[in-house]
């Protein structure tokens, strides 16, 4: 099988280069004289991330029992069995620790351009002690990569698309309630009582509440067909010191 980093660099590459044309072509449409890049962007993790003891984090396609054990001996894989949907491998999904082409991405901001990058929460690699880079089997949270990237290069505004236009308390329950605007300490208190599901919103919360205790000054949570109302204050879950 190819490596997962090899995986990830393929497809930020092949998705980079979709943005990037989609946003070239609708500049030109609007008379927006902006060029857009697209960086392939690698993450650092901590090799010692407990994550990689536990792996937690399914990928790839379904397989039945026997193909799976197969590849647990033969390739070294984790897999587990899916909530009766099938077998899957699981890997590592450990936290970002630094992006190493954030200095690049800086420029490229400074510099005018719609930048798209640390696709797929960016490639995991390590540092060895040398400073050399190695890529690791692992995938990195997509919310907790882009959160280290807006804290890295001072971004102003971190806005989070996801399927809801809002985020709500007591979700799909009588009592639910859309939030407007939220503090630290209250998403805090929330996620405290349990209020946000660990495989949705949770991360989601938890990377803004880095990047505003980093300094970030703000960060919205809405769907992408919201993002121009919310941006403008009339919709969107706003998330503030």
């Amino acid at each position: 099988p190819v490596p997962l980093d090899y995986c990830g660099a393929d497809t930020q590459g092949a998705i980079g280069y979709m943005f990037v044309q989609a946003l070239h072509n609708e500049f030109l449409v609007r008379g927006i004289n902006k060029p857009a890049a697209a960086v392939v962007t690698q993450t650092i993790v901590d090799r010692n991330d407990k994550a990689f003891q536990n792996p937690t984090k399914p990928i790839g396609s379904f397989m039945n029992e026997a193909t799976a054990k197969e590849h647990a001996e033969k390739d070294k894989w984790t897999v587990v069995e899916d909530a009766g949907r099938g077998w899957r491998r699981v890997v590592a999904s450990p936290i970002p620790q630094r992006i190493v082409e954030a200095d690049a991405i800086h420029k490229l901001i400074e510099a005018v351009f719609v930048v798209v990058g640390v696709g797929g929460g960016g490639i995991p690699v390590i540092e060895e002690e040398n400073g050399n880079l190695v890529g690791v089997e692992a995938v990195i949270d997509k919310d907790f990569g882009s959160s280290v990237l807006a804290t890295l290069i001072n971004a102003d505004l971190f806005v989070i698309s996801t399927a809801v236009e809002k985020v709500a308390i007591n979700f799909n329950k009588p009592d639910q309630k859309w939030l407007d605007k939220i503090t630290v300490a209250e998403a805090e208190a929330y996620m405290a009582e349990g209020h946000f599901a660990k495989g949705s919103m949770l991360p989601k919360i938890q990377a803004i509440l880095r990047f505003l205790k980093a300094g970030g000054k703000a960060a919205i949570i809405t769907n992408p067909e919201n993002i121009g109302r919310a941006l403008r204050g009339e919709t969107g879950t706003w998330i503030v010191p």
